[in-house]
């Protein structure tokens, strides 16, 4: 026998406005039919002023504890990844913590953008395999909005605010690709293309927040190529081969990044969750949203096998097969 960590439930949380392309397309030179054909973004949701990220985080750990049936005073671990803390220190996981009244054990925060869940996932994951943790929450949560250069076209129309989680758990099972639990993580980085995504300022830097820069075409092109590698990696070990995956839960960056994923996988359109048109790019709470509502709405049921990857700046990447 093995100890895995399983998926007990999730949360999802954006906030209440909802921006459209047309309304941008007032704010920016730009139109509804130039980003839906570019990226399938049709609306994304913003931050209210005054809304942090841990307080997108807060509500979606909360529908992710009541969805499990179980109390934060149960958590021993909480790892949250943001890109857009609430401050530079201490950790947004800390804030969250308190907020959900959580007394005992740990939390801290994950920085890899829009990979963050993925790692965040995988981290968590190691602290129950190991032994050091029962039960853990992991949060993805992100209020990119507040890191946006608003009269940058290429980017501003891109990125929504949001955040979801979801509560693991240990369990005892034989270990086998067919047993429930987080399979595996496969996690990547590569620093020399640090330039090609980033924020132009920091703390170290400049002292000042700055915004998120890009450059499209190549961010595209690497990662057709290293998310089709990752998936590659995560199924050959685990003796799995593209036609046992029930669902693809991908990163919800693009439509056409998505949409070459799924084709290389030979999977139907309907067994791939999207929801970039309605959310934008959320970073790292993109996938946990994504699963959120596939797994609410009854899509995701226990025993299918769900695939996960993302990219994000750094370039960091990765991967998780789960067995639902």
């Amino acid at each position: 026998m093995m100890i895995r960590s399983r998926i007990a439930g999730c949360g999802s949380y954006l906030p209440e406005r909802a921006v459209s392309n047309v309304e941008l397309a007032e704010r920016v030179e730009t139109s509804d039919d130039w980003i839906v054909q570019r990226t399938g973004i049709r609306s994304r949701h913003l931050a209210a002023d005054g809304e942090l990220t841990s307080d997108l985080a807060v509500h979606a750990a909360r529908a992710a504890l009541e969805h499990a049936g179980v109390d934060a005073g149960s958590i021993d671990c909480l790892i949250l990844a943001t890109t857009t803390p609430d401050n530079t220190f201490p950790s947004t996981a800390t804030k969250v913590q308190a907020a959900l009244g959580m007394t005992r054990g740990f939390a801290m925060d994950v920085q890899a953008v829009c990979a963050g869940f993925i790692y965040a996932l995988s981290v968590a994951d190691n602290f129950i395999r190991n032994g050091q943790a029962r039960r853990a929450l992991v949060i993805g949560a992100e209020t990119f909005s507040r890191i946006l250069d608003w009269e940058d076209r290429t980017t501003c129309v891109l990125f929504g605010d949001g955040a979801g989680a979801v509560v693991l758990e240990a369990v005892e099972n034989e270990g086998t690709s067919a047993d429930a639990g987080v399979l595996s993580t496969h996690l990547h980085s590569d620093g020399r293309f640090y330039d090609l995504l980033y924020v132009n300022g920091g703390p170290s830097s400049t002292g000042t927040v700055g915004h998120v820069r890009m450059h499209g075409q190549e961010i595209f092109r690497h990662a057709v190529t290293k998310l089709s590698e990752v998936v590659d990696e995560a199924l050959t070990a685990n003796g799995l081969t593209p036609a046992d995956i029930d669902w693809l839960v991908p990163h919800q960056a693009n439509r056409r990044i998505i949409d070459g994923i799924g084709r290389k996988l030979k999977l139907a359109a309907d067994k791939v969750v999207l929801t970039v048109d309605r959310h934008g790019n959320t970073s790292a709470a993109s996938i946990p949203l994504a699963l959120a509502e596939a797994v609410a709405d009854g899509r995701i049921r226990r025993g299918d096998l769900v695939l996960m990857e993302a990219i994000g700046g750094g370039l960091t990447w990765g991967a998780a097969l789960i067995r639902w």
